[in-house]
């Protein structure tokens, strides 16, 4: 067999290189330049480069409170779906293999409708006169506001996110292996023990993966905000929509969307280093 020449490498790439390119540096580089512009009246941006619009916005404390209650937000997030998911992914994993795929399709099918659906889906289920609220005051039970809070922006998240938190976990099982549990348990170890030393360090990745993901998503969600939060739970997503159609301040979006992907930077190189340290402690 021959090997590939350069120049059929080099067509292979070409295309998807391109679409690359179009797709997503080209927007990117346009969406930088804005940054670096000032907003005029009427939704028009200045001709010349300055630095106003990130001064405008790391000069004001309103968008840092916007951005410490989005990163508070997807860390809770993050963390209630972890707990939610780990015992059924566990659950799963341990399930016999006919039922195990079973179990996944039913994990992922939500997936199958758009988040719109289930986020309205849950305001008949939160709301005032929904279905959760009914079931209680006749048990004499008053609930608190469910919706249009960050309550019921939390609770609509975690239900949507998941099953992306239950895929990364599934992966993260599969290093863990029955043998390395019999050995536990035929030494002396105890479930818990087991659980504590065997299954949860060999699991860690799938975990670490899954917080990053839905801590991603989280940050990055704009419908659920939007519809559960009323517009009374102002987040990073949900101010980039009204500084760029409501407000018209183009600039001052890019510079929140910079500042977004530079964030998403950050977490991906974090990710990297903590898994490294955790394949590390684990071998």
């Amino acid at each position: 067999m021959t090997a590939p020449r350069p120049l059929s490498l080099a067509g292979l790439v070409l295309p998807a290189l391109t679409v690359n390119l179009l797709a997503f540096l080209w927007p990117m580089l346009t969406l930088a330049g804005y940054a670096f512009r000032e907003g005029a009246a009427g939704g028009l941006v200045g001709d010349g480069w300055n630095l106003a619009s990130w001064g405008k916005v790391l000069g004001d404390g309103w968008y840092a409170a916007v951005a410490l209650r989005t990163a508070g937000l997807a860390a809770g997030v993050a963390a209630l779906c972890l707990l939610a998911s780990y015992p059924l992914a566990l659950f799963i994993h341990r399930s016999p293999p006919p039922w195990r795929n079973r179990l996944v399709v039913v994990c992922v099918a939500p997936l199958l409708l758009s988040a719109v659906v289930r986020t309205y889906g849950w305001i008949l289920i939160l709301g005032d006169r929904g279905f959760l609220p009914g079931l209680l005051r006749p048990l004499g039970i008053e609930p608190p506001p469910l919706v249009f809070n960050t309550t019921g922006v939390a609770i609509g998240l975690v239900e949507i996110l998941m099953p992306y938190m239950i895929l990364s976990l599934l992966a993260g099982f599969g290093r863990v292996l029955p043998e390395y549990e019999e050995a536990a348990a035929s030494l002396g170890a105890p479930p818990l023990a087991v659980l504590r030393h065997v299954v949860l360090p060999l699991s860690a990745p799938g975990a670490l993966l899954g917080a990053l993901l839905t801590f991603v998503l989280t940050v990055g969600s704009f419908v659920t905000p939007k519809l559960l939060g009323g517009g009374r739970v102002p987040l990073v997503a949900t101010e980039i929509q009204d500084q760029a159609a409501v407000t018209l301040d183009w600039p001052v979006a890019a510079v929140l969307s910079l500042l977004t992907l530079l964030l998403f930077g950050a977490l991906v190189a974090a990710y990297g280093a903590v898994a490294r340290r955790i394949e590390e402690a684990v071998r």
